[in-house]
C-alpha cells in the first residue's frame, strides 16, 4: 500500500513540530491490528498535519496515503480516516457553516502564496522570516492544495455512500458536502443517499446536498446514474427536489437537515413551512449522530436562521432569546453568535456605552444574558471562549458583570 512512501522527502517537509520523518510510521500505524497504536497515531497526525486547524507542507504529501488506506476495505476505523480527511481539507466546518466552503475565495487568496513560493520568496523552513501579510499568502497556498488533495478522493468517497458499515457511509456524505466544484461527481448519489436505511446517512446526505447544491447551474444535463442505471439530472435541477421529498417525509432527524438544505438553496425564498421547521428545530435542542458541527442540528439550524430571516426580523430574534436560557458550553455560541449579530448589525458598541444607549433589541439580548448565568459555563465552569465572544461587542465578559450593567437585581 505504501510503495511510494519512501519517494516523499519527509526531512525535507514541515509539520507544526518540525520536520516530518515522523509521519510515515504514524501513517503505517493507522492500519494497525492495536486499537490503542491506531489511537495513538490519529492522535499524533492531529497533532502534527493538522495542529489546532494548522495545515502544512506535510499535511499534503500524507493526504494521498490516507487516501490509500481509506480506499482498502480491510483498514480498520476507516470512519475516523474519513473525518481526519474532511478536518484537513476544511479545517473546522462551524468556520463555513451554514454557507458551505468558499472555494472560490480560497482559490483567489491562494494564488499570491503560489506566485511566493514559485519566485523562491517563501517556504515552511523560513517561514518566520516572512511579514504577517506573506505568511498568510503561504498559508493560504498550503491550505488549498490540502484541500485539492483530499478533493481527488471523491469519487472514493461516493463509492463509500455504499459501504456496510453506516459510519462509514455517513462521513463519506459528509465528506462530499464540502466539494461543490465536483458536485457532477457526488449529487446523484447523494440524491440516493436521502433515502438511505440508516436516518442518520440520510440526514448528512439531506445536508451535503443543499451545501453542493446551491449555486449549481439548473441544467436538465444527467450528472449520473442511479440504481438500475437511471440518469439522474445534475445538481442545481433536482437537488430541491430530493430535499423536498425528505422534507416532506416521516423521519424526523431526515426533515430537519432537509429544512436547513431547503435554507442553503432558497435562502429568503424558502417556504413558511421550511422557515417554520428552522424555528423549531432551532428551540429544540437536539443532538444526532450527523457530523456536521459536532451532530449539534440544532445549532446548526439556529445558524441557517440568516439565509431566510432577514437581520430585522424579530421572530427570529426572538426564537433565539427563547433559546439562550437552555443551552451551555458549546450549544450556547451558534444560538448566541446569532443573537448578537442581529442585534449588533453595525458592529460592537464601545466599551462602557451606558445600557439606557443600547438599541432596544440590544436590550434584550443583554437582560437574556444577565438572566441566564449557565449559558455562560462549560461542564460547570467558566467558558472562556463563550467570554471572548460576547465581550468582543463591547459587553460585560461575565454573567455576574451583565446582571449588574443591566441592573436586572433592581428591577421588579
Amino acid at each position: 500500500m505504501f510503495e511510494a512512501m519512501n519517494d516523499v522527502p519527509w526531512s525535507s517537509l514541515h509539520h507544526a513540530y518540525g520536520t516530518a520523518e515522523d509521519v510515515p510510521d504514524q501513517l503505517r500505524s493507522l492500519s494497525s491490528d492495536d486499537p490503542e497504536v491506531r489511537r495513538k497515531a490519529r492522535h499524533d497526525s492531529y497533532g502534527n498535519i493538522f495542529h489546532q486547524g494548522t495545515r502544512y507542507e506535510a499535511s499534503v504529501a500524507a493526504v494521498p496515503f490516507l487516501l490509500e488506506l481509506l480506499g482498502d476495505p480491510s483498514t480498520p476505523e476507516r470512519a475516523e480516516l474519513l473525518e481526519l480527511l474532511v478536518a484537513l481539507a476544511i479545517g473546522y466546518d462551524e468556520s463555513w457553516l451554514p454557507a458551505g466552503f468558499p472555494v472560490a475565495d480560497h482559490r483567489e487568496a491562494a494564488a499570491a502564496g503560489a506566485a511566493l513560493l514559485a519566485a523562491g520568496g517563501g517556504g515552511w523552513d523560513h517561514i518566520d522570516t516572512l511579514g504577517p501579510d506573506d505568511q498568510n499568502r503561504l498559508q493560504a497556498c498550503v491550505d488549498l492544495r490540502v484541500y485539492d488533495a483530499v478533493g481527488e478522493g471523491v469519487p472514493l468517497f461516493v463509492g463509500l455512500l455504499e459501504d456496510d458499515d453506516a459510519a462509514v457511509r455517513r462521513m463519506a456524505a459528509c465528506a462530499l458536502g464540502w466539494f461543490p466544484e465536483r458536485a457532477g461527481e457526488s449529487a446523484a448519489a447523494l440524491v440516493w443517499s436521502v433515502i438511505d436505511a440508516d436516518e442518520s446517512v440520510a440526514a448528512t446526505a439531506a445536508l451535503s446536498l443543499g451545501l453542493i447544491g446551491a449555486g449549481q447551474p439548473p441544467t436538465t444535463e444527467p450528472t449520473g446514474a442511479g440504481p438500475g442505471g437511471a440518469a439522474v439530472p445534475a445538481a442545481g435541477a433536482f437537488a430541491g427536489e430530493a430535499l423536498a421529498a425528505a422534507f416532506g417525509g416521516t423521519r424526523e432527524l431526515v426533515r430537519g437537515a432537509a429544512a436547513v438544505g431547503l435554507a442553503r438553496l432558497h435562502g429568503l425564498e424558502a417556504r413558511p413551512e421550511v422557515v417554520d421547521a428552522l424555528l423549531r428545530l432551532s428551540a429544540a435542542g437536539a443532538g444526532s449522530e450527523v457530523p456536521f458541527y459536532d451532530g449539534n442540528l440544532s445549532g446548526y439550524a439556529s445558524l441557517s436562521l440568516r439565509l431566510v430571516l432577514p437581520d430585522d426580523s424579530d421572530v427570529a430574534f426572538s426564537s433565539l432569546l427563547d433559546r439562550i436560557a437552555s443551552v451551555s458550553g458549546v450549544e450556547a455560541l451558534p444560538v448566541v453568535a446569532e443573537a448578537l449579530r442581529r442585534a449588533f448589525g453595525t458592529g460592537p458598541v464601545a466599551k462602557e456605552t451606558p445600557f439606557g444607549e443600547l438599541t432596544e433589541r440590544q436590550q434584550r439580548l443583554v437582560r437574556a444574558l444577565a438572566h441566564s448565568p449557565e449559558t455562560w459555563q462549560l461542564a460547570g465552569g467558566s467558558f472562556g471562549n463563550f467570554s471572548l465572544m460576547v465581550s468582543g461587542y463591547g459587553l460585560p465578559y461575565s454573567a455576574d458583570r451583565m446582571r449588574d450593567y443591566a441592573e436586572v437585581a433592581k428591577m421588579p
